[in-house]
């Protein structure tokens, strides 16, 4: 073969381009089960970190198993949906606020006991400066007062609306409550260095991350909202 033509050098580029296509088709695809793991254990983790509970990726299926103890799913009217082919943990919530209508999203609700004592973990979706936020937040047995809280982003501004996901921010939810009497107000994220000591539906945003606090107050908003006759129902049930 004359390797100086032009088409031994077509020819080799064109069987070099399959080889390697061919490699990193079969190396991505070896690695999907890994990957799934990687999201499904660490899914396991921010739940469990919504009501203080740490777990390394080893730990996090054995002490998701021992404190989850339940999980509902529910339509948007806040009724519990029946669906076999899914379950709660199943539902990436941050998909299904991109991809399907409000009105046919589904919303997963976790149980969390230990030592008889509950706890209700609500996943939630919305949108910052940049892009998607989510979290976590977990409520006490009186389906009212904030537990714990955990937020994320994906391209938030470092230093300002990126801050969500820090301890600082997450722990100004704690003992906020989302109902006024029976009337449903969630949590108001309010404009940075705002005066909110002893308000109860009310948290401080970030300084300078004005549009991304408003998101995780319009994320709660929205979202709480669905599971408020959920909630009502259940406080009814205990009293």
């Amino acid at each position: 073969m004359d390797v100086n033509k032009n088409s031994y050098t077509f020819t080799f580029s064109a069987i070099l381009v399959i080889v390697v296509g061919a490699s990193l088709a079969f190396v991505a695809e070896g690695l999907k089960p890994l990957q799934k793991e990687n999201v499904r254990l660490e899914k396991m983790q921010n739940i469990l970190a919504s009501v203080k509970i740490e777990a390394t990726p080893e730990e996090a299926s054995e002490k998701f198993a021992k404190y989850i103890v339940e999980q509902v799913m529910l339509d948007n009217e806040g009724k519990i949906s029946t669906a076999e082919d899914i379950t709660a943990f199943d539902i990436d919530v941050v998909k299904e606020f991109k991809t399907v209508d409000a009105e046919d999203r589904s919303y997963p609700l976790f149980v969390f006991e230990d030592n008889g004592t509950k706890k209700y973990i609500v996943p939630m979706a919305g949108k910052g400066l940049w892009g998607p936020i989510w979290g976590y937040v977990a409520f006490e047995g009186d389906m009212n007062t904030i537990y714990g809280s955990t937020f994320d982003h994906k391209t938030e501004t470092p230093g300002l609306g990126a801050e969500i996901n820090q301890p600082d921010f997450q722990d100004k939810f704690i003992g906020k409550t989302i109902f006024d009497g029976a009337e449903y107000v969630s949590v108001e994220v309010v404009k940075g260095g705002s005066d909110v000591e002893g308000k109860s539906h009310m948290v401080d945003g970030i300084s300078g991350g004005t549009i991304t606090s408003k998101g995780v107050g319009e994320m709660m908003k929205r979202t709480l909202n669905v599971y408020v006759p959920y909630f009502k129902g259940n406080q009814k049930a205990a009293l």
